[in-house]
């Protein structure tokens, strides 16, 4: 059952079209000539899509992910083709506040969003559901890289959420209908539009350029695992066609990525700041850090690319260096704007 899935024309549907990844998957969509629908439920203009002008060059739709009758619409309507589900509550620290909260848009919204589509699949090529590497929850350091094969043992809300959502959508592809999805596990992804503040390297920049003074969450030694912006927009797009050109071989399928070279939260900031060129401060910074505990996160995650570059013949093209460069430029822009 090989078909010629083109991107030309496809009606592609994302949800979290106003976040970080969500925003950055639309440009490069547009690029293709598809034809996108994007859910959105505050109109927040501080994000990439408005500041990047996507906005004018796709369909929003104003609404809620755990609306069903809406979704129900959107999807029988527009006869929609692709959806790249990105919509999550992301913060660990809202996570630990706000469990609801994050269950009711991980959980309800992923299960809302999927339970429309089987309930208008005719249209439906391909369905790509981002979870996360927090799914795995916390393995010893020498178990890493995680695999996909590796049982979910997550703890904390943020995490439980995630892999609630994976395993939710896994189940969606032995239902009846079975839809075409396959989930993804990346580790941290980075680069221009990443607008969350809470996460390291936007926060490491905007310190590093003087807009604000770093405040570390934990002592420097946690390992972390980066993938850039456009490689990961790549691979969501790959695998999105992929699937769309062959269910069978790949519906059901879980696909981790990461850079397989983890660093440290010390040394991705050292990399930071070392960029910008404020060493005195990034000294400073790892004086506050001494005997600094993180609550609720995991001490090391990391991953490879050993399975999609099996299936997909993917590889991260950029290192940490040189996405940080860029991603530099894009903040600098940005702020003084």
């Amino acid at each position: 059952e090989k078909m010629n899935f083109s991107w030309r024309g496809a009606k592609v549907l994302i949800t979290g079209i106003n976040g970080f990844v969500g925003g950055n998957v639309a440009k490069k969509l547009v690029e293709l000539g598809a034809d996108v629908f994007g859910l959105i439920r505050s109109k927040k203009y501080n994000s990439y899509l408005y500041y990047e002008k996507i906005d004018k060059k796709v369909s929003l739709i104003d609404g809620e992910l755990n609306d069903l009758n809406l979704l129900n619409q959107i999807i029988s309507e527009e006869q929609i083709n692709v959806i790249f589900h990105m919509a999550a509550q992301v913060e660990v620290g809202i996570g630990l506040k706000n469990p609801f909260l994050t269950f009711e848009t991980n959980v309800r919204g992923t299960y809302t969003l999927l339970e429309s589509a089987r309930l208008n699949p005719d249209s439906l090529k391909a369905i790509v559901v981002a979870s996360s590497d927090k799914s795995y929850g916390e393995y010893p350091r020498n178990d890493m890289p995680y695999k996909e094969d590796y049982p979910l043992i997550p703890k904390f809300p943020y995490d439980t959420s995630k892999a609630c959502a994976d395993m939710i959508a896994q189940s969606y592809t032995y239902g009846v209908p079975s839809l075409p999805i396959v989930v993804t596990r990346f580790s941290n992804i980075y680069g221009p539009g990443q607008l969350n503040f809470s996460a390291l390297i936007p926060d490491g920049i905007r310190s590093a350029l003087g807009y604000s003074k770093f405040i570390p969450r934990g002592d420097g030694s946690m390992m972390r695992d980066f993938l850039y912006i456009k490689d990961v927009v790549e691979l969501y797009i790959s695998m999105a066609e992929f699937l769309a050109n062959n269910k069978k071989t790949f519906s059901g399928q879980i696909f981790n990525a990461g850079s397989n070279s983890p660093k440290t939260v010390n040394e991705i900031l050292e990399c930071i700041f070392t960029i910008i060129g404020d060493i005195d401060e990034y000294h400073n910074v790892l004086q506050k850090m001494k005997n600094k505990k993180t609550v609720g996160e995991i001490d090391c995650q990391f991953m490879d690319y050993e399975k999609v570059n099996d299936y997909f013949g993917w590889t991260p093209k950029h290192s940490l260096n040189d996405g940080i460069l860029k991603t530099v430029d894009w903040y600098k822009r940005y702020f003084r704007d």
